[in-house]
């Protein structure tokens, strides 16, 4: 009978407003730091007059310096888009800690979670030459593509194997990860790097999402601080968070170790799951949750109880938090440990779900677990939510989860190495 090979994290890269880079990301988490403020980066207002001048500012949290290592290729960054970069500088640390420079390039995939993720420089570009249409750069006809920072990102690093990008909303970033999994069992690729992209959301977006009541808040406008509040019974929608994550996935033969030189890796994927409620719209489903989380568990082996720590999805979402944490309980998972990672981080949106990952993971290896900001009234008693302060905890198995609008909901399962 075939066995099919195991998937193993062998590196991780993020890029995120509270820290860039594993350590400084870790830190921060554990500390409880948040960075929400009103967001500065230009195209992320409504213009001034847009509504006779009381609109209230959109807040979340912006990368203050985006730092990329000098060692990096220069090729392509004086035109790469913020959220090219950002994947340049998670997929330089994941790439590095990993030492994929010694697996063969055609045997290297790439996999981007994440479409539309450029729009606030588009909407700068286009507002530029709105009168001038003819003076356009040419380039302007790939970059716009969803493909541009997937190109970028294969030109920076040599990778000769596959490379797509996939959208599933804010399931996007793990569904890439699910996708790597498969890609390596499968033996397409021997490594694959699945990387939950920067979303350049600019005002169009923002007051889109404001607007149908998923973004908060003009309520905490004044105290942007406490805006983000997932699992609280005042939380009223998400807050925007910049962020990228990158996660290496390789093949290693079922029962062996990983025998490459200088490389520990963090974790097995034991089992995933994603799939969609048939529902265009960003309502949950506590079904389709219910589904994505029983069956990962199925494909992983494991049983509810096994698992010690769940990183939800926990956006802050009025319907969504009640949804999740019904599908949590139904699916036998009221004992396991919880935090909030959105609470410090913000909603990465495309990003979220890789970040998540990578967050579960450094806190595996750390024996430690983060806060969780601002949930001061739990929406639900009896839940083993880690409180204020950082605490320890021996994480063996961990359950994410990462849901989407579409009806897109997924679970992934992660055995500590």
């Amino acid at each position: 009978m075939h066995v099919s090979p195991d998937a193993v994290v062998t590196g991780l890269g993020v890029v995120s407003a509270i820290g860039q880079g594993k350590q400084a990301f870790l830190e921060a988490l554990l500390d409880g730091r948040q960075a929400f403020d009103v967001l500065r980066r230009p195209g992320r207002q409504l213009p001034a007059g847009a509504d006779g001048g009381a609109a209230l500012p959109f807040i979340g949290a912006e990368i203050a310096d985006l730092h990329l290592s000098a060692t990096m290729p220069r090729k392509g960054l004086r035109t790469a888009s913020l959220a090219g970069r950002a994947a340049l500088a998670a997929l330089h640390e994941a790439w590095h800690e990993a030492r994929l420079d010694q697996v063969r390039p055609e045997r290297i995939g790439l996999i981007i979670g994440g479409s539309n993720v450029q729009q606030r420089e588009m909407v700068l570009a286009q507002a530029a030459l709105a009168g001038e249409p003819w003076f356009i750069a040419p380039a302007y006809g790939h970059t716009f593509l969803d493909s541009d920072v997937c190109g970028l990102c294969t030109e920076a690093f040599n990778i000769r194997g596959f490379a797509y990008t996939l959208g599933a909303a804010s399931a996007s970033g793990q569904v890439a990860v699910l996708q790597a999994v498969e890609a390596v069992r499968a033996g397409q690729a021997d490594a694959c790097i699945a990387l939950g992209a920067l979303t350049d959301l600019s005002y169009w977006e923002l007051q889109a999402l404001s607007s149908m009541g998923a973004m908060g808040s003009a309520r905490f406008a004044g105290e942007p601080a406490v805006a983000c509040r997932p699992f609280d019974r005042d939380r009223d929608g998400f807050i925007f968070g910049e962020a990228c994550g990158a996660v290496v996935v390789e093949r290693v033969e079922r029962g062996a170790a990983f025998e490459r030189a200088g490389v520990r890796p963090y974790a097995r994927c034991l089992g995933g799951a994603v799939n969609v409620d048939g529902n265009r719209h960003p309502n949950p489903s506590l079904a389709g949750e219910c589904l994505a989380i029983r069956r990962a568990l199925r494909r992983a082996a494991l049983t509810a109880a096994q698992i010690d720590y769940v990183n939800p999805h926990a956006s802050g979402s009025r319907i969504g938090d009640e949804t999740e944490l019904l599908a949590l309980r139904e699916s036998g998972l009221a004992h396991a440990w919880l935090n909030t990672t959105k609470s410090l981080t913000g909603h990465g949106l495309a990003a979220a779900g890789a970040v998540e990952v990578v967050a579960t993971l450094l806190q595996m290896r750390a024996g430690r677990l983060h806060p969780c900001c601002n949930l001061d009234r739990p929406l639900e008693a009896g839940w083993n939510f880690v409180g204020a302060s950082a605490q320890a905890c021996d994480v063996e198995h961990a359950l994410t989860v990462s849901i989407g609008f579409g009806g897109v909901n997924s679970a992934l399962c992660w055995q500590r190495l």
